[in-house]
C-alpha cells in the first residue's frame, strides 16, 4: 500500500478484516433497517464496533443507500479518541482503504477546508483511530465508490465547525456523516434517560444541552445543528438503543442512535402521517364536543416522524371565520403528542372564544401547521424587518420582554403587505402598532401545512 494511501487501523477488532464477513454484516444491518420515507442531507451515526451499533447505524445508511447515485461524495466529522486535537484535523491520504476496496479523498474540499484558520493537516491523530474508519464499509456498501471528506473534529466552536461544513456542503451531490456515539458506561435504565434527552435536543436543534457526557461527538453535533438551524432543517431520530439492546450486557452500556437531517421546506409526512394527524386532530376536537372531556389516547406503533419533537398549531375556522387557533412555538414533545393537546385547546381553550359546541361541530374546518425551528431574524428597525421578510413563506415571532406573538404563513392571505403583517402582530402582542425597542426580536419559521382538502 502506497504511502497516499491510508490502510485500514481498526480491522479486525471494530469490524470483520475478511471481506466477504464485511460485506456481508453491513448489508444485514442495511437491509434490516425500516426504509423510512425521508431523504436526508446529513445524518447523526453511531461509530462502536459493527457488532454493537451497526444495527443502528444501518437506519442512517439505509436512507442515504436510496439515494445512490446522486451522492457522489461523504463529509465524515468525527470526535478524535486517542490525540487531543485543537480545532479540526485532516490527513494527507488521498485514499483510504478497507477490505472492500479505496476510497478516494475529494482533495480539492481538503484544501478547501486547510484554507480555515483553525483547519489543519495533520494524521498522528488519525492512528488507532476508529470513529470515521467503522463508517467507511458502510459508506461502501451504501453508495459505492464515492469519494470521501474525512475530518476529525477536535476542541472547537459550533461555529468554526459550521463553517467547516459549509465549505464543503455541496448540493444533493453531498451528504454529511456526524460520527458520534452517546452516554457511555452507564447503567441500561439510566443510559436511556439520559439519551432520550440527547435525541429530542437533537430533534429540537439545541446543542446547549448537549455536553460530553451526552454525545461523545459534541463538537461536531454542535457545528451541524448550527448549520441545521441556518437553513432552517428538521431532525427525526431513526434509531435509538444501546449496546445492552444490541449485545447483550445492560450493567455498562453506550448509547446509540441515528438522525436524518431534511431541509424544513422540503420535507413532508408520508399520506399516512398526514391522515394520523389530521384524524388525530379531528378526534380531539369532535370526542370533547360530545364527551365534554379529553379522552385518553393509546398510541400503536408511531413513525420516526410522529414521535420527533415538533411544534405544531391546530387551527380552527367556521364559515371561513377564525374559531380558534392554538399551539407551539417551539418543539418540546413529540408531534403526536403536540398535535394531541394543541387540537385541545384550538377546541375548548383559546382564550378570545367560547368553547365549541355541539351546533358548530359539524362546519368547523381543522387545519395543521408543522413548525420548524425559529430562527432569528438580524434586524435593529420595522423598515428592515419589512426588507428581510419574504411573504407567504414566512411565519414571523415577535418578541419584545414579555410580549410575544405568532403569525402563521397563511396569514399573508389576508394581510399581504408586510408593514400592516408586522403592525399586525404588534397588535396581537399587546404592542403599540409604531412600537420598536432595542429589547424587539423577529423569528422566522416554515411550516408543513394541510387540512381537509388535502385528505381526499
Amino acid at each position: 500500500m502506497d504511502a497516499a494511501t491510508k490502510a485500514p487501523e481498526v480491522l479486525g477488532a471494530f469490524y470483520p478484516a475478511d471481506a466477504p464477513s464485511l460485506a456481508a454484516g453491513v448489508d444485514r444491518h442495511i437491509a434490516a433497517a425500516r426504509p423510512w420515507a425521508l431523504r436526508p442531507k446529513a445524518v447523526v451515526a453511531p461509530h462502536a464496533g459493527h457488532v454493537f451499533s451497526g444495527p443502528i447505524a444501518g437506519s442512517a445508511y439505509r436512507l442515504l443507500a436510496a439515494q445512490r447515485g446522486t451522492i457522489r461524495r461523504v463529509a465524515i466529522l468525527s470526535p478524535p479518541h486517542r490525540m487531543a486535537v485543537q480545532g479540526l484535523a485532516v490527513h494527507p491520504a488521498h485514499a483510504w482503504a478497507t477490505p472492500l476496496g479505496l476510497l478516494p479523498v475529494d482533495r480539492a474540499a481538503i484544501t478547501k477546508l486547510l484554507a480555515l484558520p483553525f483547519v489543519a493537516e495533520n494524521p498522528a491523530p488519525f492512528t488507532r483511530e476508529h470513529g470515521i474508519e467503522v463508517h467507511l464499509p458502510f459508506i461502501q456498501r451504501a453508495l459505492g465508490q464515492v469519494a470521501i471528506i474525512p475530518v476529525l473534529v477536535g476542541q472547537a466552536t459550533p461555529q468554526q465547525v459550521a463553517s467547516a461544513l459549509e465549505a464543503v456542503w455541496g448540493g444533493p451531490e453531498t451528504a454529511i456523516i456526524i460520527s458520534s456515539d452517546l452516554s457511555h458506561y452507564l447503567g441500561y435504565e439510566e443510559a436511556r434517560a439520559k439519551d432520550i434527552g440527547t435525541v429530542a435536543a437533537i430533534e429540537q436543534l439545541r446543542g446547549d444541552r448537549i455536553g460530553g457526557a451526552e454525545a461523545c461527538g459534541r463538537h461536531a453535533l454542535h457545528g451541524m445543528l448550527e448549520r441545521a438551524r441556518a437553513l432552517d432543517m428538521r431532525a427525526t431520530t431513526l434509531d435509538y438503543r444501546n449496546s445492552g439492546d444490541t449485545h447483550g450486557d445492560k450493567a455498562r452500556v453506550v448509547g446509540y442512535a441515528s438522525v436524518a437531517f431534511e431541509y424544513a421546506q422540503e420535507a413532508r409526512l408520508t399520506d399516512s402521517d398526514r391522515k394520523l394527524v389530521f384524524d388525530l386532530a379531528q378526534f380531539m376536537v369532535r370526542f370533547g364536543v360530545e364527551h365534554g372531556r379529553r379522552p385518553k389516547i393509546g398510541w400503536g406503533e408511531l413513525s420516526p416522524s410522529m414521535k420527533a419533537q415538533r411544534a405544531s398549531f391546530v387551527t380552527l375556522t367556521l364559515n371561513g371565520a377564525l374559531r380558534g387557533c392554538i399551539g407551539s412555538v417551539t418543539a418540546h414533545r413529540a408531534l403526536h403528542e403536540d398535535i394531541a393537546d394543541s387540537a385541545w385547546k384550538a377546541a375548548f381553550g383559546d382564550p378570545r372564544f367560547k368553547p365549541l359546541n355541539a351546533e358548530e361541530l359539524a362546519g368547523v374546518k381543522v387545519d395543521v401547521s408543522i413548525l420548524s425551528q425559529p430562527r432569528p431574524i438580524a434586524v435593529n428597525s420595522e423598515a428592515e424587518l419589512i426588507n428581510a421578510l419574504d411573504p407567504d413563506r414566512d411565519g414571523l415571532i415577535l418578541r419584545d420582554g414579555q410580549h410575544q406573538a405568532l403569525f402563521l404563513p397563511h396569514v399573508w392571505g389576508g394581510i399581504p403587505d408586510p408593514r400592516v403583517f408586522i403592525r399586525a402582530l404588534k397588535r396581537k402582542a399587546g404592542l403599540a402598532p409604531d412600537h420598536w425597542s432595542p429589547e424587539t426580536r423577529a423569528f422566522r419559521f416554515s411550516v408543513e401545512s394541510f387540512g381537509q382538502s388535502d385528505q381526499h
